[in-house]
């Protein structure tokens, strides 16, 4: 029993000083984009119907270090000033998938292809969904609510520098902090009760078909951000699952 608790503690930690250098780089870059791209600025491009808007908003989302909950005030914001609904859905999508810190985690845990495709598919999955709805939504949107001067004014107030350190050291941590802990540790303990190529022996049926069916089932009600999937799925190919099914379930 001890012994199985050490390999836990042996792994978790492995795990963590092997993607903390990136992580910590993500939190510093989300940082300074916290400053530097306002909501304001993000809804002033979104606010018209058409695919350019949502495209935008795609592309928009990807770096946002939103989780599926916190995401969603954020695009309701969006929508009330003015997002179109197809902009304001294809953020919905983009946006949790990834993010600039998880960018980063994924190199570190997963390699470069991960990394470049990861917020790739996560672009074009938004993209295929608020095209989707901006086909079938036909009614037109009421003016927009602009935001006031004063919340403008008291933004311009801040120290920028004070600002990013507070959202990269504290704000961005504490919202993903817990999410990562249950994550390395789920992936601490599935890298000692799955055996070693237990997805490859049982789940290989069709080229992983089965697998990615599996991934896509477990993934969808399972509430885990997407910087914590990644240790996750890591722990997963390590136990020999289809790299395909785990992008499945990253996504």
């Amino acid at each position: 029993m001890w012994e199985s608790i050490q390999l836990v503690l042996s792994n978790f930690w492995a795990t963590l000083t092997q993607m903390s250098p990136y992580l910590l780089f993500g939190f510093l870059v989300a940082g300074i984009m916290s400053v530097f791209v306002s909501s304001a600025t993000v809804e002033r491009h979104l606010g018209s119907k058409g695919f350019w808007s949502i495209l935008k908003a795609s592309l928009f989302g990807v770096p946002m270090p939103l989780c599926s909950c916190g995401v969603i005030p954020v695009s309701m914001s969006l929508y009330k000033n003015g997002a179109s609904k197809g902009a304001t859905v294809s953020f919905l999508i983009s946006t949790p998938q990834t993010g600039l810190d998880n960018i980063f985690i994924v190199y570190s845990l997963l390699g470069p292809i991960f990394a470049i495709f990861s917020p790739i598919v996560a672009m074009l999955s938004g993209l295929f969904g608020g095209t989707v709805v901006s086909l079938f939504d036909r009614h037109e949107r009421h003016s927009s609510q602009l935001v006031s001067g004063s919340e403008e004014k008291q933004a311009k107030k801040a120290n920028p520098v004070f600002k990013a350190l507070r959202y990269a050291l504290f704000v961005l941590p504490a919202d993903i902090g817990k999410a990562m802990l249950v994550g390395l540790v789920i992936a601490a303990v599935i890298s000692i009760l799955v055996p070693d190529d237990f997805f490859s022996t049982y789940l290989a049926f069709g080229g992983g078909i089965l697998a990615m069916i599996l991934m896509m089932l477990i993934g969808i009600p399972m509430y885990v951000c997407s910087a914590a999937s990644v240790p996750i799925a890591a722990a997963l190919i390590a136990k020999g699952l289809n790299p395909g099914a785990a992008m499945v379930f990253l996504m």
